[in-house]
Formats: structure tokens, C-alpha cells, sequence
């Protein structure tokens, strides 16, 4: 028979191991650490990978809505995505001038609501093999899974593969993809 004493340790050390989860369960993006008590911005501006979305965030005026309340879903593309864009555009696109430009294409990545892979994989199942997403811009992106990762579409047909989903903020979630989307 357990004595009160062997059942209290065993207790105490399950509770210590469930405690410590979080940090293995930790994301890292960019070789920085996302951790789920900070905003969509105070955890992008850590991620090596997302220099250039962050800069055009900042170029844009999207800094606060990004640290509001939310909650927010944003499809964050890496900087080789916005490499891979035609040469030129990225600079153009910070102009100040192209600034509404700049905003809409960034925004077409955002959606309202938090919307992790398990919402996103059962609106695809729900919708037979597709489900069609608004964004804040107003635009539609249509996620597809194929071969255990999924799409997203843009209204151009560009196609961008969530490489990282699941990366939880205090105000929403973020996946990584690795195409930049583009509205019509």
C-alpha cells in the first residue's frame, strides 16, 4: 500500500513534469524562441527569418493593430518569400507613396479570429478537400492539405506551403509560409 507521503511525491512530481511541457513544447522561428505570452510583433521582431516582413509592417503603420487585442491569424512569409519576389518589387513596395499598396498585400495576410492547423484542418475537411478564407483586406485565400501540409492559394493562383503552423501569440497565431500572397 502507497503511504500519503509516496502517493504527495508522486503527485508533486508529475505536476513538476507537466509544468515543464511548455518549454520542450517551445517553437522556435527564425532561431528565436515564440513564446505564446508575447504579440504577433514582439515575437516576429526576434525572428531572423522575418526581417523584411516586419520592416514592411513597420512601413505600413500595421505595428499597433498587430499588438491590439486581436485575435489575429497571420500567414507570415519568410524573407526568401519576399526575395523570390520579381526584383524590385519589395523596394517599391515600401515606398512611401505604395504605402496602401503595401497595406492591402499585408493585410490579405492577416485574418480575423485565431485559427490554428486543427480550426484550419477541419474547415478543409469540412469543406470537402478546400476551404476559402477571408482576410482582412476583404480578399479570399483558399487552403487545401495535400501530403500532410497545407496550402494556401492567393486570388492570383500563387501557392504558398505552411512550413511552421501553430506558433501561438498572446493576441492570435502565426504560420509560417514560404510564398508571399497576393491579393487580385
Amino acid at each position: 500500500m502507497q503511504t500519503p507521503h509516496k502517493l504527495a511525491s508522486i503527485g508533486l512530481a508529475l505536476a513538476l513534469s507537466f509544468a515543464a511541457l511548455p518549454s520542450f513544447a517551445q517553437v522556435m522561428v527564425g532561431g528565436a524562441p515564440m513564446l505564446a505570452s508575447k504579440d504577433i510583433i514582439d515575437n516576429a521582431v526576434n525572428s531572423k527569418d522575418h526581417t523584411t516582413l516586419v520592416a514592411a509592417v513597420k512601413a505600413a503603420g500595421l505595428v499597433d493593430t498587430l499588438k491590439g487585442p486581436g485575435p489575429f491569424t497571420v500567414f507570415a512569409p519568410t524573407n526568401a518569400a519576399f526575395a523570390a519576389l520579381p526584383a524590385g518589387t519589395v523596394d517599391t513596395l515600401l515606398k512611401p507613396e505604395n504605402k496602401g499598396m503595401l497595406t492591402g498585400v499585408l493585410t490579405y495576410h492577416v485574418v480575423a479570429g485565431k485559427w490554428d492547423a486543427a480550426a484550419i484542418s477541419k474547415m478543409i475537411a469540412d469543406g470537402k478537400g478546400m476551404a476559402s478564407i477571408k482576410t482582412v483586406a476583404g480578399g479570399t485565400l483558399v487552403a487545401k492539405s495535400s501530403g500532410g501540409k497545407v496550402t494556401v492559394t492567393d486570388e492570383k493562383g500563387g501557392v504558398a506551403t505552411v512550413s511552421i503552423a501553430d506558433v501561438y501569440q498572446s493576441n492570435g497565431v502565426i504560420h509560417v509560409v514560404d510564398k508571399v500572397m497576393l491579393p487580385k
